[in-house]
C-alpha cells in the first residue's frame, strides 16, 4: 500500500481506544502499539511530519505495507491487549520491549495467603503470576488504580498470615474506607473470598472481561434471591465500576497534580518517622490549605497522600461558611473542625500527619480547634513558605531541615498539591460568579 492508501485507511479507523498492528509486505506484524484514539494515533504516523519522533520510526515506516486495528472497550483494555499481543507475536520493532528488563510488569504474589498486586521490573518469583511487559508505566499505574476500585485487592507490603487471628484487632487503612481494599490486614475478608476476587482479576487481565461480568451478575442475583441485599449491593457496585472502565478509561477525575519533586517516598516517610518520633513510617498524610481573594469566594482544600503518593479519592473541597473577611487562621480552624467532625462520625482511620499550609498562627488555630472538639490530634505540622520552616507542638517549635531532605521535599509536595487544589476551586467559583453577573 502507498503512503496515501495507508493514510486513508487510518482515517477510517474508529475514534476509540485500541491496538494497531503494522505489517510488512509479507503480511508479518512488525510493530504493535496502543492508542487512546486509533484514528488520531495511526494517522499521525503517515503525515509529512509524524507525531512520533523516536529515531526508529522512519526505519519502521519504510517497511510498513499495511496496518490493522483492534478496538478495545477502554484504555485499560488497550494497555493489556498490547502487552498480550507483543508477548505472543514478538514483533521485530518491539524487540527492545521483549528483551529489556527495564519495562514494568504486573505481579500477583500468589504464594501469599492474601496475594498482593504490584508493579515490578523483575520476574524472579516462581509462584507469582506476571502480566506484561508494558510500554507505558504511567498508564499501567492508572490501570491498577482503576482496577483496584473494582477488585479491591491490596497493594501494601504487609506480611499477612491467614492463621494469625490477631489481625482482627488491627485497624484497616484508608483504602478500606474508600472501598479500594477489603482489608485482609484487619480480618475483614476471608482468605477464600479474597482469593475469589484475585481470580476474577486474573480473568480480567487475561482478556475475559465478559466472563467476569457474567460471573459477578450471577453472584449478585444469587445473593438477592437469598435476601442478602448488602452483599448484592456490593456486587452491583463492582459491576458498575467494571462497566465504567469503558466510559472513563483513565483517572481524569481532578485537574493534573503538580509535578512531584524527585524523591524516594520511602526515604521521606522514614525521615518523618524519626523526625516526629512516630511508631512507624506515616502511611496517610493529609494537607490543608485555604484560598480567597480579599476574603471573597473563600474555599479550602484537603488532599490525601498514601505511602507518599497522591490519593485522588481522598481529596475534598470546602466552601468557607462561618468566616467573614480576611482571617486565614479562622478559615483553617473551620476546615479542620469540619474534617475531624466527619471523621469522628464515620470512624475511618485518622491521618498519621495533618499538614497545614502556613506558620505558627495556622498551627495554633488547627490545634485549638481539635482540642475544643476533644479530638486526640494526629501529628499536626505547619509548613511555612519562603523559608520552608516546619512548626509543630504547643508551644510551636521550629524545625529547619536541609533543602535536600527527603522529608521536607515530601511535605512540600503535599503542601503544593493542597495549594493547587484550593486555588483551582477558588478560580472555579469566581468564574461561576462572573458568568452569573454578565
Amino acid at each position: 500500500m502507498s503512503k496515501e492508501d495507508l493514510k486513508a485507511k487510518a482515517a477510517a479507523f474508529p475514534d476509540a481506544p485500541g491496538v494497531y498492528l503494522m505489517k510488512d509486505a509479507r503480511g508479518v506484524v512488525i510493530y504493535v502499539g496502543k492508542a487512546k484514539s486509533l484514528r488520531a494515533r495511526v494517522s499521525a504516523y503517515f503525515h509529512d511530519r509524524p507525531g512520533d519522533t523516536r529515531p526508529k520510526i522512519p526505519f519502521l515506516l519504510a517497511q510498513v505495507n499495511d496496518v490493522e486495528c483492534l478496538e478495545a472497550d477502554s484504555e485499560v483494555d488497550a494497555l493489556l491487549m498490547e502487552a498480550r499481543l507483543i508477548k505472543d507475536i514478538q514483533p521485530r520493532y518491539n524487540s527492545d520491549l521483549r528483551d529489556s528488563k527495564l519495562f514494568p510488569y504486573i505481579e500477583i504474589t500468589r504464594a501469599e495467603d492474601f496475594p498482593r498486586v504490584r508493579v515490578t521490573r523483575r520476574r524472579d518469583h516462581p509462584r507469582s503470576k506476571y502480566y506484561g511487559p508494558f510500554t507505558d508505566v504511567t498508564g499501567l499505574r492508572q490501570a491498577i488504580y482503576l482496577l483496584q476500585r473494582v477488585f479491591r485487592f491490596r497493594t501494601c507490603a504487609l506480611e499477612l498470615n491467614a492463621a494469625d487471628l490477631r489481625r482482627r484487632f488491627n485497624r484497616p487503612c484508608l483504602l478500606y474506607s474508600i472501598r479500594r481494599c477489603t482489608a485482609p490486614c484487619a480480618d475483614r475478608v476471608s482468605p477464600e473470598d479474597y482469593r475469589r476476587q484475585i481470580e476474577l482479576l486474573q480473568r480480567f487481565l487475561d482478556g475475559k472481561r465478559r466472563r467476569v461480568l457474567v460471573h459477578l451478575a450471577g453472584d449478585m442475583a444469587r445473593h438477592a434471591r437469598a435476601l442478602n441485599f448488602e452483599q448484592a449491593a456490593l456486587l452491583r457496585d463492582q459491576i458498575r465500576a467494571l462497566e465504567s472502565l469503558a466510559k472513563r478509561g483513565q483517572t481524569d477525575f481532578f485537574p493534573e497534580a503538580v509535578a512531584p519533586p524527585v524523591i524516594e517516598p520511602s526515604a521521606g516517610l522514614e525521615e518523618l518517622r524519626l523526625l516526629f518520633d512516630l511508631p512507624a513510617p506515616p502511611r496517610a498524610i493529609e494537607g490543608v490549605d485555604v484560598s480567597h481573594l480579599g476574603g471573597e469566594n473563600a474555599v479550602a482544600s484537603l488532599v490525601t497522600f498514601l505511602d507518599g503518593k497522591p490519593l485522588k479519592a481522598g481529596y475534598r473541597r470546602f466552601r468557607i461558611r462561618a468566616v467573614a473577611g480576611i482571617d486565614d487562621f479562622a478559615m483553617i480552624a473551620e476546615v479542620v473542625g469540619r474534617r475531624f467532625r466527619r471523621l469522628a462520625e464515620e470512624e475511618p482511620p485518622l491521618p498519621d500527619i495533618l499538614l497545614i499550609d502556613g506558620g505558627k498562627g495556622q498551627l495554633r488555630a488547627a490545634l485549638e480547634q481539635l482540642r475544643a472538639q476533644g479530638i486526640k490530634a494526629p501529628c499536626v505540622v505547619a509548613l511555612a513558605k519562603r523559608e520552608e520552616l516546619l512548626y509543630t507542638g504547643e508551644p510551636p517549635r521550629e524545625i529547619r531541615l536541609r533543602r535536600a531532605s527527603p522529608a521536607l521535599r515530601l511535605l512540600q509536595y503535599v503542601r503544593d498539591e493542597a495549594h493547587r487544589f484550593a486555588v483551582h476551586y477558588h478560580h472555579l467559583l469566581r468564574g461561576r460568579k462572573l458568568r452569573a453577573e454578565i
